[in-house]
This record gives C-alpha cells, sequence and structure tokens, in this order.
C-alpha cells in the first residue's frame, strides 16, 4: 500500500509559548546532598589544616604572660577645672591604638634602658615583639592589660614601662594643648584689647566735637518747633481750601444769575463792602417782604407794585456790585495765604535738615558705645577664659590611674592554642567552601520543583527512579507489573497528554527526545506507548534514533526490515510495522544503523509516511536521539505535533537543556512539555503515588 502523499509545501507548528529561564536559586537540600557526597573533602582539609597548625605551633617559642589593670577615678568637677574631657564611648579602642604605637614602643625602650633591664634580642639583632591586649571589666572603669612575650622578666617590665609612658604621653599632651589653647587664647586678647582701644578713642573723639547733652536738647526743642510749624502750615491749608470753596460758590451763583443773593463767607466782615451789603441786603428783604404784602390785592401793573419792582431791581444790582468787590478781596487774601505757606514748607525743610542731622549724631554716638561695650564683653571673657587655662595648666587632672601593677609573668600557651583554633576554622572553612563550591556549580535538576521553577511550569509528567535496573527489574511496564509508582507516573503522563490545552487539534504525531544521551528516553517513549495503547488508543513507537536505536532490543523485535530500509525504498510501510503483546501498540525498528539519517527524514518518502501513519493511527511517538548528539531531532521536531524533552534527576544540567531547547526553538518546534525522570521517590518534594493502601494486592 502506497502512503499518500504530504500536502507541499509543509508548514512546520510554531514553537510553544515558554517562559524564559529564570535565574537558579540557592537549594539547602542540593548542599546538603553534595555535602553527603563528598563528605570527606572537609575531613581532608581539615586535617591538613591542623597539621599545619599543630607544626606551627609546636615551632612557636615559648611565651610568658603578664597582667595589670588601670582604673579611670572620678574627677572633682570645677568652672576652672572642667576643660579637659575624655570620649567615654571610644575611650577603650583609642587606649588600645595608643598602646600599640611605634612612639610608645620607643619610649618604653627608652625607659627600660635607663633603668638597666636587659633586652633579650633574637639572632639577628632585632628586639623581641611584645603583645599587648586590653579589656575592659563589665559596667566598671577598670582597664585590664595582659603582656605577652619572649621572656618573663623583660614581658614584666615593659608592660610595667609601658603604662608610666602612656602615663606620662597623656600628661604632656594635656600641656602642649593647654599651652597651644594658651597661646592662642593670649593672641586673642592681644587682639582683642587693640579693637578695644580704637573704639573707645573713636568714641572720646566724638564726644570732642559734639556735645551729647546739647545734641538731645537740640533734637527735642527743633522737633516741637517742627511740630508746631506743621500744625500752622495744616491751618493755612485749612483756610485756603475754605476760600477756594467760596470762590466757587460765588462763581456758580455769578453763572445762575442770583449773584447779588448773599455775601461770600470768606469776607472780612469788618470791612466796608461787608458792612454796605449787609444794609442793601436787609433794605432788599424789607422791599420784597412788602412786595409779596401787596400782591394780595394788587396788581402787577399798579404804579405802585412797577414802582417797588423797579426799586427791587435797583437794590440787586447794588448787590451785585459789592459782591464784584468781594470776589477781588477773596482773590487777594488767598494769594497772601498761599506765600505764608510757601514760607511755612521752606521753614519746615530747613529744621527738618536739622532734626535729622541731630538725630544721625546722636544714632552714631550710641552705635560707638554698643561698639565699645561689645569689644569690652569680648575682651573680659578672653580674659577669664587665659586665667581658667592657667589654672588648669597647673592643676593635674589625670583621671586614670595604675590600678595592679604588673604581676610576675607566667608561661603561657594562648599562641599555640590560638593557632590551632584558626586551623579548624580555617580547614572547616575550606572544606565547607569547596563543597559550596561545587553546589554551585552544579546546574544539574534534582527535583521537579527546581525543573519548574528554572523553565516555568513546563514539566507535565515526573517517573520515580527504580533504583537499579538490571536482569531482574525490568526496564518496560508488563501485565500484572507490581510497580505501583511507576505505573501511575505513566498514567499521569499519558492523561497530561489526552487533556493538556493546546490550540486546535490534539497532538497525534509526537517525538520523545532529550538533551544528553543516557536520560531514559527511549524507556519513557516505549512506557509511555503502552500506556495509551492500554487505555484503547491505536499506538505506533517508531525507533527513529537510526544510529543507536535500541527499541527492538527493549521490545524484542527483529531489527529488520526497519525505518532505514523503507525509507531508502528496500521495504514497504506494512512490512516494518511489527505487534507485540499489548494490544493495539506497533512497532517500527530502526532498521540497519545509518548515518545518513538526517538526510533520511528530509525526503519526501518520511514525509509521506507520516501523513499515512497520522490516518491510520491515533499516536504516533517517534523515539529520536538526543538533541546535543545529532541534528535529527532538530530535523524531526518541525515535521511532529509537538515534542517532548526527557530530563534525568540529578543528570541533565540546565545549561545542556537549555542549548537543547534554543534547538528546538530555532527550528520552529512546539514543545509540549518536559518529562521529569527517575525523580527522588525519598525526597521531601516527592509525594505522589507513595500510599500503598492503594496499590491492588495479589488476594484482591
Amino acid at each position: 500500500m502506497t502512503p499518500p502523499a504530504l500536502p507541499d509545501p509543509f508548514q512546520p507548528f510554531t514553537p510553544s509559548e515558554m517562559p524564559a529561564t529564570a535565574r537558579p536559586k540557592f537549594r539547602w537540600h542540593k548542599f546538603l546532598g553534595c555535602l553527603r557526597k563528598f563528605w570527606w573533602l572537609p575531613l581532608i582539609t581539615l586535617t591538613l589544616s591542623c597539621i599545619v597548625a599543630g607544626i606551627n605551633a609546636y615551632l612557636l617559642p615559648a611565651s610568658y604572660s603578664s597582667g595589670a589593670s588601670m582604673v579611670q577615678n572620678v574627677k572633682l568637677q570645677l568652672p576652672e577645672n572642667s576643660m579637659f574631657r575624655d570620649d567615654d564611648d571610644n575611650f577603650l579602642g583609642t587606649l588600645n591604638e595608643v598602646l600599640q604605637t611605634t612612639k610608645l614602643h620607643d619610649e618604653v625602650i627608652a625607659r627600660l634602658t635607663q633603668q638597666g633591664v636587659k633586652i633579650p634580642r633574637d639572632k639577628n639583632g632585632q628586639l623581641p615583639y611584645v603583645g599587648i591586649g586590653l579589656g575592659q571589666s563589665a559596667r566598671s572603669s577598670v582597664f585590664k592589660l595582659q603582656a605577652v612575650g619572649p621572656d618573663a622578666e623583660y614581658t614584666r617590665a615593659y608592660l610595667a614601662a609601658l603604662m608610666d609612658a602612656y602615663l606620662a604621653y597623656r600628661k604632656e599632651s594635656r600641656a602642649l594643648v593647654t599651652g597651644s589653647a594658651l597661646d592662642s587664647i593670649t593672641e586673642q586678647v592681644q587682639k582683642t584689647d587693640h579693637d578695644l582701644k580704637e573704639e573707645q578713642e573713636i568714641l572720646t573723639n566724638f564726644r570732642r566735637t559734639n556735645n551729647l547733652v546739647i545734641l538731645q536738647q537740640e533734637a527735642a526743642s527743633a522737633g516741637q518747633y517742627l511740630m508746631g510749624l506743621k500744625t500752622q502750615l495744616s491751618d493755612f491749608q485749612f483756610q485756603d481750601r475754605l476760600l477756594l470753596a467760596t470762590l466757587l460758590g460765588a462763581e456758580i451763583n455769578a453763572t445762575n444769575g442770583s449773584a447779588g443773593d448773599s455775601l461770600p463767607a470768606g469776607l472780612n466782615p469788618s470791612s466796608g463792602v461787608s458792612s454796605s451789603y449787609a444794609a442793601a441786603q436787609q433794605t432788599l428783604q424789607t422791599l420784597l417782604e412788602e412786595r409779596e404784602k401787596l400782591n394780595r390785592y394788587l396788581r402787577p401793573k399798579h404804579p405802585k407794585m412797577v414802582k417797588l419792582n423797579e426799586q427791587i431791581e435797583r437794590t440787586k444790582k447794588l448787590l451785585g456790585i459789592y459782591v464784584q468787590e468781594s470776589h477781588g478781596q477773596l482773590l487777594a487774601e488767598r494769594e497772601m495765604l498761599k506765600l505764608k505757606m510757601a514760607n511755612i514748607v521752606d521753614s519746615i525743610k530747613e529744621w527738618e535738615t536739622k532734626v535729622t542731622r541731630v538725630n544721625a549724631l546722636i544714632a552714631q554716638a550710641d552705635q560707638l558705645k554698643i561698639n565699645v561695650q561689645r569689644f569690652q564683653e569680648v575682651y573680659d571673657r578672653l580674659q577669664s577664659l587665659v586665667q581658667s587655662v592657667q589654672i588648669n595648666r597647673n592643676i593635674d587632672q589625670e583621671s586614670l590611674r595604675i590600678l595592679d601593677p604588673p604581676s610576675i609573668a607566667y608561661t603561657t600557651h594562648d599562641r599555640q592554642w590560638s593557632m590551632m583554633k584558626k586551623g579548624v576554622m580555617v580547614g572547616l572553612a575550606l572544606g565547607v567552601g569547596l563543597i559550596l563550591l561545587l553546589t554551585l556549580r552544579d546546574d544539574r535538576f534534582n527535583s521537579v520543583v527546581e525543573l519548574n521553577e528554572r523553565l516555568g511550569d513546563a514539566v507535565i509528567g515526573q517517573i520515580p527512579d527504580t533504583q537499579v535496573i538490571g536482569e531482574n527489574v525490568p526496564l518496560l511496564l508488563e501485565d500484572g507489573d507490581n510497580q505501583y509508582m511507576l505505573a501511575e507516573s505513566y498514567r499521569n503522563l499519558r492523561s497530561a497528554l489526552l487533556f493538556m490545552k493546546v490550540d486546535g487539534s490534539r497532538p497525534k504525531i509526537i517525538l520523545i527526545t532529550s538533551a544528553l544521551p543516557g536520560e531514559g528516553k527511549s524507556t519513557v517513549a516505549a512506557n509511555l506507548a503502552r500506556t495509551l495503547a492500554l487505555s484503547g488508543s491505536r499506538v505506533l513507537l517508531m525507533d527513529c534514533d537510526l544510529r543507536k536505536g535500541v527499541v527492538h532490543e527493549r521490545m524484542g523485535l527483529s531489527r529488520e526490515p526497519g525505518l532505514v530500509e523503507v525509507l531508502r525504498g528496500k521495504a514497504v510501510l506494512e512490512q516494518a510495522i511489527q505487534t507485540g503483546s499489548v494490544p493495539n501498540l506497533s512497532f517500527i525498528t530502526r532498521g540497519k544503523s545509518s548515518a545518513e539519517s538526517a538526510d533520511l527524514f528530509l525526503g519526501v518518502a518520511f514525509a509521506q509516511i507520516l501523513a499515512w501513519l497520522r490516518e491510520q493511527f491515533d499516536y504516533v511517538l517517534l523515539d529520536s536521539s538526543p538533541v546535543l548528539a545529532t541534528d535529527d531531532a532538530a530535523t524531526l521536531a518541525p515535521m511532529t505535533d509537538g515534542a517532548l524533552i526527557v530530563v534525568r534527576g540529578n543528570f541533565t544540567g540546565g545549561k545542556q537543556v537549555n542549548e537543547a531547547l534554543d534547538q528546538l526553538y530555532q527550528r520552529q518546534s512546539k514543545i509540549l512539555g518536559m518529562v521529569f525522570n527517575r525523580a527522588n521517590t525519598s525526597a521531601s518534594s516527592y509525594h505522589y503515588y507513595k500510599y500503598k493502601e492503594y496499590q491492588p494486592s495479589n488476594e484482591d
């Protein structure tokens, strides 16, 4: 039967969208596993380190230790005796550093030489080293000193001279600080005294040329006079506004034709014009009253009425003449008032200038007094400070005293024990560091959790480790097999394939491969094919590892004719399909080994075989060679519906898996998921199918 032709051109599947590889986390279980495996490394490093430390400790010369103590006494606090203060928080550290200085060491050697103490020297003539230790008793001001040296008497004398030299150093430091401070303050006193005298001289010269009492009196009188001028100016301005209002009122009356009714209010009443105007106005008022009486019984054209109206008109004209004369008088008075105001304004400016000058002189005098007072206060404070420094210079303020003199030196092995402790710590640290380095460099996957963390939940199944694979423990599942966990894990993988979320139709042609050889992909492919067939699906397992395929060996099948013979046209496809004891399960072996497998897969014959198998079987599993071993898997992957990547626990590294995935992605392959093989069932992360009460028994 000739397989149907595959539509041309062939469209490969796109890769699945899997998350980018995450950065691996440090896992303590991997570290502990590595420690259990390489437990001998810390033991070796510890042994070697202890041997080296022991030899060095044995070669160390004998050492002697002498102890002493110093106390910080209570000091009387006086205002003049409170200038020197020690930093209690840093006193212990400062004391320890000063005791280690070369300057103090040279001073100690000089003191010992003067005292005639025998100073031992080594074979090179060098001075012996004396180690100084310092500690402080809890919640006290007592400091413990310990000296360790090569000679008992020299060590004791060195410690005694060191404490004396330190106390002398503190006293000398105080003297230097006091002398420097006194010189600086004295210099400031002289400078302040000079400035004070200059300010006093300026104030004296000012007083010689300016009498402050007279200036103050002038300022007071000038202020009063200036206030009177401003009051007079205000009165004149009021009168001017009054005259202006009167003139404006007269002009309005003239405009309205009533110029003769009233005399301007600003006119002087004592003037002649005012008297005549008053008499005329009284006459006019009398005539108007009389006309009002006659209007009651006389007509307007009556001779008396006509005559009376004529008298009234003449009187009004006379009043108009008087008003004109008073307007001129008002203008003259206003001009005189303006002249007076101008004179007062000039006087005000003149007196304001005088007041300003007097006030400036008084202010200058006050500022000079303030300057003298300020320099006087600074001078007095500096003089007081000089006295305090001089008193502190002559008073012993040393609060640190020797409590216990150096004790008789005794033999000590502290250096030897310290070296041995360091040897133990270095050995353990080196061993643990090597284990840690091995752990960090080991990127192999130890659990499904680690694989999911780095590949983004890509695992769809995990196969437990059957521990020893030999003749008595078959690799493949068989009928009645009591390997409960192994069988359930393949059922779980089958369910994942049957019910996984996919776009379009479910995958039928599935490639099963791995990154490296030895990861168990052929075993996974055979058991998965058997499990799918037991569920009633028509399954074909085809060995596409044309170089080292072992499906025929595992299943007890004939190697030839196989896939190689079919692709080369030496056999037909129906002859290459074999069956076994499992119903619905068929096989195609690899046939004769071929190194040109990639060339055969790219031919039209293989594409036609896949198309025919897709119609005849529900699932076609292709057992391919590892991705990093040959190019076969990367060539086959685009022709399938998806690929399963087998990852062996504690065997496959993350770098190899990433490289294999990159190759498959470059070929536009679709990755269905990862199968974690040989999972450690004793690990805490593995908890599948461990319940024995659910395992079938022979009695059932």
